[in-house]
């Protein structure tokens, strides 16, 4: 059955909650890679996150199918809904590429790509906060404006560690490890920008 009143707050909340479930996760990232060995056990943390993070995606999902009447379009609400879930996953596809792939210990790069992820997930995570409020928030732009120089400067920061790897003395193998771990860092960033551009393009149709 289909709801005839409208259920904001409800949407709101599960995107605030969702933003949390990134935050974490990208927390959990950053701890992850300081140990001196890849710890299997910190992996199965970051993977129950993600799945949390599914939870709720699920939960948005059914709520969108369930109310008929909706607080911005059904369609932004899934972006942004799947943007968020991109994010978690990235953050679960990331931690996990360390240890398949037998790397030994991060490179400095790639933990500065890590805390750059929480910056931006910490970012993320006030857009969400302010979204309920957008026609009248007064820090929504500088955090979405934020999140895309976060990304840009990750970008740089990839491409420096690519370009570093292919310079370098590795081994073949260990160069093709590090540059799709690399990548990997990278799209979890790109991940938070798609969603903080999604609720952007919201805000202008809203306007």
């Amino acid at each position: 059955m289909f709801s005839l009143t409208p259920k904001e707050d409800k949407f709101f909340e599960l995107f605030r909650s969702t933003a949390s479930v990134a935050c974490e996760a990208s927390r959990r990232l950053v701890d992850f890679m300081k140990d001196e060995v890849f710890s299997e056990e910190k992996l199965k943390e970051i993977k129950e996150i993600e799945h949390a993070g599914d939870k709720i995606q699920h939960q948005i999902l059914e709520q969108l199918n369930k109310t008929f009447i909706t607080p911005f379009d059904r369609e932004d609400i899934y972006n942004i809904a799947k943007g968020m879930d991109d994010i978690i996953d990235c953050i679960e596809y990331t931690s996990s590429r360390f240890i398949m792939l037998n790397v030994d210990r991060p490179t400095k790069q790639a933990c500065e790509l890590a805390e750059l992820i929480v910056q931006c997930c910490d970012e993320v995570t006030y857009i969400m906060e302010e979204l309920k409020n957008m026609k009248n928030s007064k820090i929504m732009a500088k955090k979405i404006i934020e999140v895309n120089r976060l990304e840009e400067e990750g970008d740089k920061l990839s491409r420096q560690a690519i370009k570093d790897l292919f310079r370098s003395d590795l081994p073949v193998l260990d160069i093709i490890k590090w540059r799709e771990i690399y990548e990997a860092l990278e799209n979890a960033m790109d991940a938070c920008e798609d969603v903080a551009n999604a609720v952007e393009g919201v805000v202008m149709k809203n306007a």
